[in-house]
């Protein structure tokens, strides 16, 4: 089918519609046609601004596949054409749904007869970004289409492109918060509190770790660990070690045996020799008063007695990281913990922070120590004390820290009423779902 458009070698167009400046360079139009007569003769159009528009024609739908370069910015396809490949006498449409698989990155045009419009707005629905009526083509239309056509298929790319990011974003908020822990406490009387913050960005997940379950002979044991680095692979490598440590724990290993075998799966799992782990592990006899205690690199957890200031646990005999040592060994010191205490774990974030904003000496234990006994004596416990801390440190630090958070706490009251019957402020958020909360 013809298409009028003068046979000159070079023809000056109108000025771009506005709106349309955004299509910046010279642009490549491939013509799909097979009417002799109607091809596009000149190889090229210049319209005002200067913008070249080179033309391509193709007979057929084998010629189109070959001459759809990259450097093609828009395909004008002829409703008309005739074609083995698409023909079909059901679907007025083939050859443009054959383009359309052919030139997914492209911006495609329609070209149908006037007496065509119900097609032609067909065409545009199954996917052609506008569509031009042959009786009307003329440079000037042919000029503006392009340029539109190019930039709403830019558009439409970009959407795509959020839409998918959007959607990885939530299948991966998803995946992160189904891999965070299920403390398993039932039947235990202590209560349980967990505070996690990734250092990275917008991330529900970082390379620190922790877990807490009780096994069938009452023992609660408790574990934090941190993964060198703040990454997506370090976040992987801490819910790798995390299971292990729930599946050694549930086949009786603990100390010694447990670390050993820990290690063995971080030299398997860890990207290279350099990565390490750091590991603290609490086994809390079933009568609450008494804990194993095993530190490989990690800060010792404090406890707060009942009536006394909170202290670090005993930490001279810990062994080192996970990782960086092939026959290491972590002895397993037993540590009193009496009838009413308070334990809190937590990772290197907590304390590595500033003191005093930027330039000043890091937080350290000593640090942590007189503000987490400041929070005690105004009464906190369990989540609140937990947010509050992590909120101080913040504050100290000047902004928003760099490494990984997590902070976990447990607590055993005895009373005249018996172990476990406890009062005070605060709920454990996911201790109410998971485990026996702050009352």
């Amino acid at each position: 089918m013809p298409v009028p458009v003068p046979r000159q070698r070079t023809e000056t167009l109108a000025a771009p519609a506005p709106g349309t400046h955004g299509v910046a360079g010279d642009l490549t139009l491939l013509v799909v046609e097979d009417d002799p007569a109607g091809a596009l003769a000149v190889p090229e159009l210049l319209d005002a601004a200067g913008t070249r528009v080179r033309i391509r024609t193709a007979r057929n739908l084998t010629e189109a596949e070959r001459l759809l370069t990259d450097d093609v910015h828009c395909v004008l396809v002829d409703l008309a054409l005739t074609d083995p490949r698409a023909a079909t006498a059901d679907d007025p449409l083939a050859p443009l749904r054959h383009v359309l698989r052919l030139a997914p990155r492209h911006a495609v045009l329609a070209l149908a007869p006037s007496a065509d419009a119900e097609l032609a707005a067909e065409a545009v629905r199954v996917g052609a970004q506008d569509h031009l009526f042959r009786e009307e083509l003329d440079g000037r239309v042919l000029s503006r289409a392009i340029r539109y056509a190019v930039e709403r298929k830019r558009a439409d790319v970009v959407q795509v492109k959020l839409t998918e990011s959007r959607l990885r974003a939530q299948e991966n908020a998803r995946l992160e918060r189904g891999l965070l822990p299920t403390p398993l406490l039932d039947g235990s009387d202590l209560r349980f509190a967990a505070h996690y913050r990734p250092g990275r960005s917008r991330a529900l997940l970082g390379g620190d770790f922790y877990d807490t379950v009780r096994t069938s002979d009452g023992t609660v044991h408790a574990m934090i660990g941190d993964v060198c680095g703040h990454g997506p692979d370090e976040a992987a490598l801490g819910v790798a070690l995390r299971i292990a440590w729930r599946a050694l724990i549930f086949a009786g290993l603990c100390g010694d045996e447990l670390l050993s075998t820990l290690q063995q799966v971080l030299e398997h799992e860890r990207e290279s020799d350099e990565i390490f782990a750091t590991l603290c592990t609490l086994d809390i006899a079933p009568d609450g008063r008494r804990a194993g205690l095993c530190l490989a690199g990690h800060p010792s957890p404090l406890i707060a007695r009942h009536g006394r200031a909170a202290q670090l646990l005993p930490y001279e005999d810990g062994g080192p990281a996970l990782g960086l040592l092939p026959r290491a060994r972590w002895p397993r010191r037993q540590v009193d913990l009496g009838a009413s205490w308070s334990l809190l774990m937590y990772t290197d974030g907590l304390i590595e922070g500033r003191s005093a904003g930027p330039g000043s000496p890091r937080l350290g234990q000593e640090g942590m120590l007189d503000m987490i006994n400041r929070q005690l004596a105004a009464g906190l416990r369990g989540e609140p004390l937990l947010e509050a801390a992590v909120t101080e440190v913040r504050s100290l630090n000047g902004g928003e820290l760099t490494d990984d958070v997590a902070v976990l706490a447990l607590e055993r009251l005895e009373t005249a009423a018996g172990p476990g019957v406890l009062s005070g402020p605060g709920t454990g958020t996911l201790a109410a779902e998971r485990g026996r909360a702050w009352g």
